[in-house]
């Protein structure tokens, strides 16, 4: 069965990317997993507390700190180590939204997608479904992937990419777009000690088929 699987996530090696936003140890807000996870919603909740299970519907938002996920539905899970799994639905025209602060200030990853699913044991945020994420810089956006899947680490900053048809881009293709470091007329002593550059894209063979809950 694993050699099948490994034979078959190396046939979509094409259409699978990862690639990393940052050089060096910088992650999202560090200070984000050890505050409290908030739930609010307009419509109804329901708190299941034999199956440690929440559900709740209309305009959901989630916070955990810098962390903040709106949604239509939403269905949370509590392992019994006492980690989180989320899955978030949008409604026709309003995708679930995602937005977290890294650790540089003024920069934070924002995404949109059809489906979300967040896991707090890993760190781990799964855009599925016209996925889009964009790291910002203030009010600018400094890099940009899209995709039928997008699976962001935020402890490594590290995002996968697949195509397929629920890709917003042509023919189902990954799109991504990556900023200069440094504008083209700075000096070049400023570009000599700016930050390294983007590290160079690598396939990735860890990405997964989105999950369903049960």
């Amino acid at each position: 069965m694993a050699c099948n699987f490994r034979a078959s996530m190396l046939q979509r090696l094409p259409f699978l990317i990862a690639i990393a936003l940052a050089a060096g140890p910088v992650l999202a807000e560090k200070a984000d997993r050890l505050k409290p996870m908030v739930f609010t919603a307009e419509k109804q909740g329901r708190l299941d507390g034999v199956n440690q299970r929440t559900e709740l519907f209309g305009n959901v938002i989630i916070t955990k700190g810098s962390l903040v996920l709106h949604a239509e539905k939403v269905d949370v899970r509590e392992t019994r180590d006492g980690y989180h799994q989320a899955y978030a639905s949008g409604s026709s025209g309003q995708p679930v939204s995602f937005r977290q602060a890294r650790d540089v200030p003024g920069e934070a990853i924002e995404g949109v997608a059809d489906q979300l699913e967040y896991d707090t044991r890993t760190e781990t945020v799964r855009f599925i479904g016209n996925a889009t994420v964009r790291r910002t810089r203030g009010t600018t956006v400094a890099d940009e992937v899209t995709g039928a899947v997008i699976v962001y680490d935020s402890r490594t900053e590290v995002f996968a990419l697949e195509g397929g048809n629920a890709s917003p881009n042509p023919n189902g293709r990954v799109r991504m777009v990556l900023m200069p470091r440094t504008q083209p007329d700075a000096p070049a002593s400023a570009a000599a000690s700016a930050p390294p550059a983007t590290l160079p894209l690598q396939p990735s063979t860890t990405i997964t088929p989105p999950r369903k809950p049960s």
